[in-house]
């Protein structure tokens, strides 16, 4: 049987390009109900007029720092996807207490109704960036983590399972750097790069979402799956982004450079998506690592423990373009 069939699922962030791609994805397994719970009106009417008039699903505003709301909006759920963040790292700098409210006290509040409501299962969605955070969005990020796994043991007669899922980037999503390349290619005849040589984890959206329905179906509390992702060369991205558009729109390639701005205040040269201490605690699937939760009581089925080691966009295989060119093209992103 499917897993949200006859369920009633919440996805928090529902607008947004994950959690939009995640409601689809629901409502194709005939679920009980869907609410889709986001601050923006706008994007909930564009949401709307997209899946058309549904019986089994409801549309709720609403902020994730609201407890009250979203204690509302919980009420009688079986399983919460939590996609709402701030999720901009310059923004997140210049204004870090925001990130606090949404990143950090949205996921308690989360955590907090969860448990109020006797909700089955949470997952929450963190980031490459949450791994030894050199940022405000990242540390808001792992903090988020960190009550994830923390509510599993004190989550009294509840019951309720609690796991994270990190992501690095997913293309084609709002704030990829995808659309802004097309756009700069078409609008600008140029492109603006942070800096050549970054590398980046980067999964399609399907991936991405059918590898956090994988972890909400063998989550056992606590745990914080990390997704195998393949690394791309941002130099390498922007010459696939710029020659596919070029071809596409008859545009001259030769005509489109490349301007280098420099890294952007809390960037790195690169992203981890699991430290090595934390690959200590980690057992390694086909497809993810699972990293265990402190104090594990679970018994797992591990296929073999993780290899002791940064999981590290610096050392992994980069993607050649033409992988990129594949990935891009497969998710109809050019």
């Amino acid at each position: 049987m499917p897993m949200f069939k006859n369920k009633k699922v919440l996805v928090i962030g529902g607008t947004g390009t994950i959690g939009q791609a995640m409601v689809e994805k629901i409502l194709s397994e005939e679920p009980a109900v869907v609410r889709v719970y986001s601050r923006d009106e706008y994007k909930q009417f564009m949401l709307k007029e997209k899946l058309g008039d549904q019986t089994n699903i409801r549309y709720l505003l609403g902020d994730v720092r609201d407890q009250e709301r979203l204690d509302r909006a919980m009420n009688g759920i079986d399983i919460v996807f939590n996609f709402a963040a701030l999720k901009h790292v310059p923004a997140c700098e210049y204004n870090p207490f925001e990130g606090v409210k949404t990143n950090v006290i949205g996921t308690q509040n989360v955590i907090t109704c969860a448990m109020a409501n006797k909700v089955k299962k949470v997952i929450y969605s963190s980031s490459d960036k949450a791994v030894s955070p050199t940022n405000t969005m990242g540390a808001t990020k792992l903090l988020a983590e960190r009550l994830m796994s923390s509510s599993y043991y004190s989550r009294g007669d509840a019951g309720t399972i609690f796991a994270s899922v990190r992501f690095g980037n997913v293309m084609g999503s709002r704030g990829s750097v995808i659309p802004l390349f097309k756009q700069q290619v078409l609008e600008k005849g140029y492109i603006t790069i942070t800096e050549p040589e970054m590398t980046r984890f980067m999964m399609s959206l399907s991936q991405a979402v059918e590898l956090t329905i994988k972890a909400c179906k063998i989550a056992k509390g606590g745990e914080v799956f990390v997704l195998k992702m393949p690394v791309v060369r941002l130099k390498d991205l922007a010459e696939v982004v710029i020659e596919d558009v070029c071809k596409k729109y008859q545009l001259n390639s030769e005509k489109i450079i490349i301007k280098k701005v420099g890294l952007r205040p809390g960037e790195k040269m690169y992203e981890e998506l699991m430290s090595e201490d934390e690959s200590t605690k980690a057992f390694e699937l086909n497809d993810m690592y699972v990293i265990k939760p402190p104090y594990s009581e679970h018994a797992y089925m591990e296929v073999k423990n993780a290899v002791i080691s940064s999981y590290s966009s610096q050392g992994e295989k980069i993607l050649s373009k033409t992988d990129i060119r594949k990935l891009l093209t497969g998710e109809n992103l050019i």
